[in-house]
């Protein structure tokens, strides 16, 4: 499986060695152990390389690949179209599908329908090989439809303010993962990928039991999404998106380090803009818990 969050992307972890990269360091003029742009076992790193030149020889060498690599400014560039689509439909939903008229139950309908695409195309681009732009920015589009509803509907009946607190949360989520990665106090390795897979089924797991209950039982099922329960599972979601950050940050890091193609910083923006919006929804939530039981 590939990389950063548990579904939607697979280059970048050898299935016998684990994440590519780890613990691995570039070689010049050589192959990289567990380097997931490499598929060579011949001492060449072009030789069964998919990225390589058509015309690259066995034994010939290391040559660029013809269509270019993966820079900082191309995973930067793609994030911010990627998320800039979400946050221009989250806008327009908001103001076109109002939650405080007669209208809210059509509103809600085109919001929970609108995550149902999005989650499809998600899936779609996850199990593909390579990155498609107009699959990643269809989620986004529809991604945003039913964040833009959502928050209209936390706005309007629990707290006016949930919203740019929740937004503030996440930028402060961002900033102090890439600070911890960049300085090394976050260390990804195979154990960290590990356990964060590993809690990551279980927090799923969970909350698919938790609206199991909510729906034959009505209420909020076993409790985990309101008072103390939700207070908790809200700060473990939080700390899930983070730790799912640097995974990003991590997938990052090995592309630009080995070459990936210039394509894969559109998987990049795809991962990252996942996770965000993964820590907004939980800062959302928890906002919203705390505030209600002001």
């Amino acid at each position: 499986m590939r990389s950063s969050n548990p579904v939607f992307s697979r280059r970048g972890f050898s299935r016998d060695n684990g994440p590519a990269g780890f613990n691995a360091q570039p070689q010049a003029g050589g192959p990289v152990a567990g380097n997931p742009y490499d598929t060579s076992t011949t001492g060449n790193p072009y030789a069964t390389n998919p990225y390589a030149p058509a015309d690259t020889q066995l034994g010939a060498g290391p040559q660029a690949p013809a269509r270019g690599v993966m820079t900082i400014d191309d995973v930067v560039t793609r994030t911010a179209i990627t998320l800039g689509t979400v946050v221009l439909t989250a806008a327009l939903s908001w103001f076109m599908l109002p939650v405080d008229t007669d209208n809210v139950g059509k509103s809600y309908g085109i919001a929970i329908g609108a995550a149902l695409i999005a989650m499809v195309f998600g899936l779609i681009q996850a199990f593909k090989s390579k990155p498609v732009p107009a699959l990643i920015l269809a989620y986004a589009a529809f991604e945003g439809v039913f964040l833009g509803v959502l928050s209209s509907a936390v706005t309007t009946h629990i707290s006016a303010g949930a919203v740019p607190q929740a937004v503030l949360g996440t930028m402060a989520v961002f900033a102090g993962v890439l600070i911890a990665y960049k300085t090394r106090l976050i260390r990804v390795n195979r154990r960290f990928f590990g356990f964060v897979m590993a809690a990551a089924i279980g927090f799923v797991l969970l909350m698919a039991v938790n609206l199991l209950f909510a729906v034959i039982g009505g209420g909020d099922g076993l409790g985990f999404r309101s008072g103390g329960l939700g207070i908790l599972f809200g700060v473990i979601g939080v700390i899930l998106g983070a730790c799912f950050l640097a995974l990003d940050f991590k997938q990052v890091e090995d592309g630009l380090t080995y070459g990936a193609p210039r394509e894969e910083s559109w998987l990049a923006a795809f991962g990252l803009t996942m996770t965000l919006v993964w820590i907004y929804l939980e800062m959302l939530r928890l906002v919203s818990i705390i505030t209600g039981n002001d």
